[in-house]
């Protein structure tokens, strides 16, 4: 086997590493280079001058912004990212809803979310973790019950990174208790943050940083064309978001340093 770059490698290598040479910020680079806190502000900066190239999503389906690159491809990428020193894309919209969205959601939920997502206007966090649940997903007690062409949802997540940002959250619920496998009766709903109901309270961690929250829902209306798949099948949407975040640093727990707090 053959494990040397071959020449369109190389020199697709050569066009990465220019590209971030002339156009990462200099202030950006400073800051990661000197573990340095990021603002809401810096991580957008970066996202929207990689939406403008063409290359804030490798992943996605070229139809919707994708690069169509091969793996090795992909693997230069992310090997030059690092050798730049450029900020993470934050992965809560890019790598984990927008997966979701493209194997499960409907044509208007994608036409609807996926090209903000793309450009950076929704600034996204994930709803998951529970109090009392620790790594028992499915015992998640945050309720959603349908009324009419809605959902009223109420409960509590915990853990939320950058919650005190975002514009939309990616949530499990239950809206079925009486199942006798609990995974069946969770859905995956989409919910506006700046929905009345919803109160974000930050959890202060030992080196005084805020990069997550508590999140609170009470009696938040929430429409039902913003259910994700089938009600009651939010653990089969949810699988998709784990497996395609598994490898982003801290997808799904505290942040590390470098992340807005």
């Amino acid at each position: 086997m053959d494990l040397n770059y071959s020449p369109d490698e190389m020199a697709f290598r050569d066009e990465v590493r220019g590209w971030l040479r002339s156009n990462l910020p200099d202030d950006l680079r400073a800051k990661m280079e000197g573990y340095q806190e990021l603002s809401k502000d810096d991580l957008l900066r970066w996202h929207k001058i990689l939406a403008k190239k063409g290359w804030v999503a490798p992943d996605w389906p070229k139809e919707w912004g994708g690069t169509d690159w091969n793996v090795v491809q992909r693997y230069i990428w992310e090997e030059e990212c690092g050798f730049a020193a450029t900020p993470m894309v934050v992965p809560f919209g890019v790598r984990m809803c927008a997966p979701v969205l493209l194997q499960f959601g409907t044509d208007a939920q994608k036409k609807k979310f996926l090209p903000r997502i793309y450009q950076g206007e929704d600034f996204w966090c994930q709803g998951y973790s529970e109090p009392g649940s620790g790594s028992d997903l499915a015992s998640l007690k945050t309720r959603a019950v349908r009324q009419g062409d809605q959902y009223v949802v109420t409960g509590q997540k915990i853990w939320t990174t950058m919650a005190q940002h975002a514009d939309w959250i990616f949530c499990l619920v239950r809206t079925d208790g009486t199942t006798g496998k609990r995974q069946d009766g969770i859905s995956f709903l989409l919910i506006d943050m700046h929905t009345p109901g919803i109160t974000v309270r930050p959890i202060v961690l030992l080196d005084g940083s805020k990069e997550v929250n508590e999140v609170f829902f009470d009696e938040v209306k929430v429409p039902v064309e913003n259910l994700v798949h089938e009600e009651g099948k939010g653990w089969t949407v949810a699988s998709t978001s784990w497996a395609t975040s598994a490898w982003a640093p801290a997808a799904s727990g505290p942040p590390s340093a470098s992340w807005v707090s």
